[in-house]
């Protein structure tokens, strides 16, 4: 009996709420297939199945919140019968009744017919609000109880002045536990940009403009690049050890329409084209913005990229997102003066910056770092290569 699990999502996720199951009893699932949605404190997320099997049972109602961990679905291994579910099922309700610490997360999922619909934002303002949700009806899919819902009844228009959303709490939460646990060091380097804003305007001017390629691939590109040759800067600190991941996942920091931020990973950014990493950034973008990533693009990150120079910011030095060891940040390409051959011109530059965990690296690997990003950049067409192993 294999019990499918909520995933984290990130260290900033403690729990979600089902809002749509993508699969019934009965359906055979195959690894990476859809098989429910759920509402994070960022985004409603398409969780995947890292198994094979067949559905056996639906633990969790639409609407449920759930803990991190919280069994919502049980699949049948070969072999398996209805029979294993019952004695399933009879085994959790024991464990259950006897206070069995290690099935804590079973006896969540086995009162679920006492719970109310809620949604986590709704619930934490019925908080606020001192509203009983035992007497709110919800207006949402399959009767959730919506914000809307809970402001109606508790007679609220709007959150109290200096009040946070759950976005903001998660993302608080998390880079507070960044500060704490981290000891970050920071580097910063300019890095000119003439021969690579040169070799893409040729480049574009030979394709169609819908295929025409943005400042910000090439540099997604030379920065899974570097990393590919520096990769304590490429995995995650867990248990007091440096695991080293074996892909380069970078997650692009996306600013949300309704605030606040996500950043879902480009999966195998080294190995890819920079046309393809086009389309898939901007395919991440419209999805992220939309609220429809998927559970993988959420938790394979390895690594953060902030790009805020269309914010017009010449640097910015970010907090690191645990369990990963860096992030990147990358500033404004603006005209600067810069010295070549005794002389002072006017030049584009960019300031690419680190923030690195000091138990994993030190600053001489960190400016070996900075320097073969900006050396990348300075061979744009090799960029772009057709690499053996890469995508196009």
């Amino acid at each position: 009996m294999i019990e499918f699990l909520l995933p984290s999502l990130g260290a900033d996720m403690d729990e979600g709420t089902l809002l749509e199951w993508k699969v019934r009893p009965g359906d055979i699932l195959s690894k990476g297939q859809i098989v429910a949605v759920v509402d994070t404190s960022k985004a409603a997320v398409d969780i995947e199945s890292w198994h094979e099997g067949e559905v056996a049972l639906l633990l969790v109602e639409p609407g449920q919140l759930m803990p991190v961990g919280t069994p919502m679905a049980l699949l049948l291994e070969p072999g398996e019968t209805a029979a294993d579910v019952a004695r399933y099922m009879r085994d959790t309700l024991r464990s259950a009744s006897t206070g069995v610490t290690s099935a804590e997360p079973k006896q969540v999922t086995s009162a679920v017919a006492e719970r109310r619909p809620v949604s986590p934002v709704a619930r934490r303002r019925a908080s606020e609000l001192g509203v009983d949700l035992q007497g709110v009806s919800g207006s949402g899919p399959n009767g959730v109880i919506t914000l809307q819902d809970v402001e109606r009844a508790g007679g609220a228009v709007a959150p109290p002045k200096g009040g946070q959303d759950g976005m903001r709490r998660a993302i608080a939460a998390a880079m507070s536990r960044s500060k704490r646990e981290i000891p970050h060091y920071y580097l910063a380097e300019p890095v000119p940009m003439t021969r690579a804003l040169d070799w893409l305007a040729q480049e574009n001017a030979a394709r169609p403009v819908t295929e025409r390629l943005l400042p910000a691939v090439l540099l997604l590109k030379a920065v899974a690049r570097a990393l590919r040759r520096y990769p304590e800067f490429n995995g995650t600190y867990v248990d007091g050890e440096f695991h080293p991941a074996p892909r380069v996942n970078p997650g692009v920091a996306i600013s949300l329409r309704q605030g606040g931020l996500v950043a879902p990973a480009l999966c195998d950014a080294d190995r890819k084209s920079l046309p393809a990493l086009m389309r898939e950034l901007g395919d991440l973008i419209k999805r992220a913005r939309a609220g429809s990533l998927r559970s993988s693009e959420l938790s394979e990150a390895t690594v953060t990229i902030t790009q805020l120079g269309d914010q017009g910011v010449e640097s910015v030095f970010g907090v690191i997102h645990p369990p990963q060891v860096a992030l990147i940040g990358l500033g404004r390409i603006a005209e600067r003066p810069w010295v070549e051959d005794g002389k002072v011109v006017a030049r584009p530059v960019m300031t690419a910056s680190l923030a690195a965990d000091h138990r994993v690296s030190d600053g001489h690997r960190g400016a070996l770092f900075l320097t073969e990003l900006r050396e990348l950049l300075q061979q744009p067409e090799a960029l772009d290569a057709d690499l053996s192993g890469e995508t196009q």
